[in-house]
């Protein structure tokens, strides 16, 4: 088989049999804090329009952020393709049985987006797997409507977005938008307040909180003025510290 991606992470493969009984699909969902990749097989048995309950998951990988957004498309490539590949490893698989690939990652706003993580696809897999890039609402809202894309859901995780579809196809969303231009109500935005309510009692700007010893003793700060090298060293730094509330 032609040579895909990174041949370092797809070594395993040579070990493999090649094996087209029924073939694996990958499914991931990434986030900004962390990422999973299911291995399922493609072939699964519908009884009534259902599928069997539990899915039959072969295997299951985690990794970190891919929110290319957050961490650079560089990074955010990596890690999506670390992550496909130890998921194809532990189900005893190659590239070569894959059928499909579901991504639903955070970051994917635009079609650009969506064009620009299925040309990295098509690097790393064989031409005959069929590519689907969404954003991870979607996959959100598809977990609780069985597949359907109709229907509202609201995340509020490390960030926050409201997604949505009606019958005819047509989706909205709200929010979003990173922590810059918008993640109100999300872990990291409620994390920020709580953390500008310590410094502004710090500097007399606001009333004394609980907050302060218990998020000092959280990250092992003696003071207020030590958030500030903590916190500020890098932008991903912020985040990382943030979420640690969330």
């Amino acid at each position: 088989m032609k040579s895909y991606g990174n041949g370092g992470i797809w070594d395993f493969e040579a070990k493999i049999p090649v094996d087209g009984d029924g073939g694996v699909i990958l499914g991931l969902d990434g986030g900004t804090t962390s990422t999973v990749c299911v291995c399922m097989p493609a072939a699964m048995p519908v009884v009534a329009g259902r599928l069997p309950e539990p899915l039959p998951i072969l295997s299951r990988a985690i990794a970190g952020c891919t929110n290319h957004n957050s961490i650079g498309e560089n990074a955010a490539r990596e890690t999506l393709e670390k992550v496909m590949a130890q998921a194809l490893s532990d189900a005893h698989a190659s590239r070569s049985v894959v059928r499909a690939v579901c991504l639903a990652v955070s970051g994917v706003n635009h079609p650009s987006d969506q064009e620009r993580i299925q040309d990295w696809l098509r690097a790393i897999f064989p031409s005959h797997v069929k590519l689907l890039v969404e954003n991870d609402a979607v996959a959100a809202m598809a977990s609780g409507t069985m597949g359907k894309l109709h229907g509202c859901v609201l995340i509020a995780g490390t960030g926050t977005i409201a997604y949505g579809y009606n019958e005819d196809g047509r989706k909205a969303r709200a929010a979003g938008a990173g922590p810059i231009l918008g993640d109100w109500g999300s872990g990291y935005g409620i994390a920020a307040q709580a953390l500008t309510a310590i410094v502004r009692a710090h500097d007399g700007r606001g009333p004394q909180t609980k907050l302060t010893y218990n998020i000092l003793k959280s990250l092992d700060l003696a003071s207020p003025d030590e958030l500030i090298g903590s916190l500020l060293g890098a932008y991903c730094s912020t985040c990382s510290s943030c979420c640690i509330f969330c």
